[in-house]
């Protein structure tokens, strides 16, 4: 998507100018695992314009493989982003409609070809709540990478604001869901989602987090689809819009684990900040011999992104590892 944002703190058009830069779920993470050293390919349709090449120039910058990238008529998704600070929170307002993803349909992508040498496939939740077409191309995609024999993710990122095309979250999450080995979420995503709740004192808009009831949702979802084979929850403690908790735990269907606890002040941006929670989870699975230190890796990934401006999390693989030692401390390495 093309991300417009009022500059620094201000309110939408106090100032007669928006910040123009690039972003989205899936691309978000793939530009993370790029930034790691590890092979990304990020399939998607996007509009024959200059809007649409820019895009694409800027994720090749990445080190992204762009070459299954579908070109069609229509034009760039959007979103604008208004930061929040202290008690004010941040505001999106997504304009979607007409987008070249948004009218692309079932056969617009060639699976076989975009998943030729692929062992993962990761997804997002914000595809299927586009429209109707998007949530058909995304169910394609996720029943050929079953059928391919990829490993798929997918990060439920509900949106209430996205659902508005005849279709509610649970009516094509339930069923996509299916065809996922790792699912990625919070407590709002499986309630709205999947329909799951487990027993908890803890309200999604905000206030303390009761860890101990975590363990119950992600056994929760695992015992209603014997597929998934691990879930990872994020839990984002909101004591104001510059200040958060942040940590996260993993459930395997034998074993819970959960991560170190992040006290995040003074935050940057923190948008993108599951995506990049994503693409440390999907690095670390695939290059630490346990469980543990993969979460620890995506926490602390993550935990990077809330300095960062812009939906992209631009860390190196060292950088996230000096954060899980412990070097922290903010200060001048010379």
């Amino acid at each position: 998507m093309l991300r417009l944002k009022s500059p620094g703190y201000e309110r939408f058009f106090q100032s007669p100018m928006l910040e123009a830069t690039f972003g989205g779920g899936e691309a978000n993470v793939a530009v993370s695992l790029a930034n790691y050293g590890m092979d990304a390919r990020y399939v998607t349709v996007l509009p024959k314009n200059d809007i649409g090449e820019a895009c694409i120039r800027e994720l090749r910058g990445f080190g992204v493989d762009v070459a299954n990238i579908v070109r069609s008529e229509g034009r760039m998704g959007i979103y604008y982003l208004e930061t929040g600070a202290v008690q004010r929170a941040s505001k999106v307002i997504y304009d979607r409609a007409g987008s070249a993803i948004c009218d692309a349909k079932v056969g617009d992508i060639d699976w076989a070809k975009a998943f030729a040498g692929a062992s993962w496939f990761h997804i997002t939740g914000i595809t299927p709540a586009i429209s109707q077409g998007a949530a058909e191309l995304s169910m394609e995609a996720v029943r050929a990478a079953k059928a391919m024999g990829l490993h798929v993710s997918c990060d439920l990122n509900y949106r209430k604001n996205l659902w508005k095309y005849g279709k509610t979250a649970d009516q094509v999450m339930t069923e996509l869901v299916r065809y996922v080995d790792t699912v990625i979420a919070n407590e709002e995503d499986f309630q709205k989602s999947l329909l799951l709740k487990a027993e908890s004192a803890h309200e999604v808009e905000g206030g303390e987090l009761n860890v101990a009831q975590y363990q119950a949702i992600a056994k929760l979802a695992m015992d209603t689809y014997p597929n998934i084979k691990r879930v990872a929850i994020t839990l984002r403690e909101s004591k104001s819009a510059n200040h958060n908790g942040w940590s996260a735990c993993l459930y395997n269907g034998k074993d819970f684990f959960l991560s170190r606890k992040y006290a995040i002040t003074d935050i940057v941006d923190r948008v993108g900040g599951g995506d990049s929670f994503g693409g440390g989870l999907i690095y670390g699975l695939n290059h630490y011999p346990d469980e543990q230190t993969a979460l620890e890796f995506a926490v602390a990934a993550s935990c990077l992104k809330h300095t960062i401006s812009g939906d992209y999390n631009r860390v190196s693989v060292t950088e996230v590892e000096g954060l899980m030692k412990g070097s922290g401390s903010g200060r001048v390495q010379r």
